[in-house]
């Protein structure tokens, strides 16, 4: 039997849309690999990434067990869990293929243990990339609008809320708290991860489903857009 990992990943933004979650992709996972005679050894997971480029811990990871040879196959729920981007997809999937190891993504049926399933690959990823352009260009052009309307553009910060106006950015007190302990934290020299086990531990409210080490990076990077 042919051992295969399983490779999950989930935005912040995404962990509230149905059918994408992490548990989802995982029991997804499992099932295509009982029907496929595949041996599950392990389920690899970035949780709270965005899939913008391949700078996540569990991708890395994923690449490494690829070059050790250490599995004949890798699988997904759906392709764009590897990257958002085209380029990196067809990177891996070119290591995958330099490495012997089968690539399998269940959304969109694809296997590539057959040259079908390479050709389908290749055409899939292409139209998702233009898909995504096109998205782009949309969401730029009503971007422009809005701020030619006053209206304030960008993710709302951890640690601020919008007024009704949706306009003005007004402080969260009990997240400048925990902004604060952060920084804190940070600067005493603990890692990220140790910072996310400390404030599950000590009960803080979790932005999202749980305190991970990406989304404490994130709030101690990000910067308000200034127009």
């Amino acid at each position: 039997m042919i051992k295969a990992i399983g490779y999950i990943r989930v935005s912040t933004n995404e962990q509230v849309t149905d059918g994408i979650s992490l548990d989802n992709q995982k029991a997804k996972i499992e099932g295509y690999c009982q029907l496929n005679d595949l041996e599950l050894v392990e389920i690899i997971s970035d949780a709270g990434l965005s899939g913008k480029n391949l700078k996540r811990e569990g991708i890395q990871k994923l690449i490494s067990k690829a070059n050790d040879k250490s599995i004949g196959a890798i699988v997904v729920y759906k392709l764009d869990r590897l990257s958002r981007r085209v380029l990196d997809t067809l990177k891996l999937l070119e290591l995958f293929d330099n490495k012997k190891v089968a690539f399998h993504s269940i959304s969109e049926k694809i296997d590539t243990e057959s040259a079908m399933g390479k050709f389908f690959l290749n055409v899939t990823a292409s139209f998702a990339q233009m898909e995504r352009d096109v998205i782009s260009e949309r969401t730029s052009d009503a971007m422009h609008h809005m701020i030619k309307n006053g209206k304030y553009i960008g993710e709302i910060p951890y640690g601020y809320s919008l007024s009704e106006d949706r306009k003005t950015l007004l402080i969260d007190e009990k997240g400048q708290e925990i902004k604060a302990l952060i920084k804190k934290l940070h600067e005493q020299g603990q890692s990220f991860r140790s910072i996310a086990k400390t404030l599950t531990m000590e009960g803080y409210k979790p932005y999202g489903k749980a305190w991970y080490p990406m989304t404490v990076y994130n709030i101690l990077n990000y910067k308000i857009p200034v127009d």
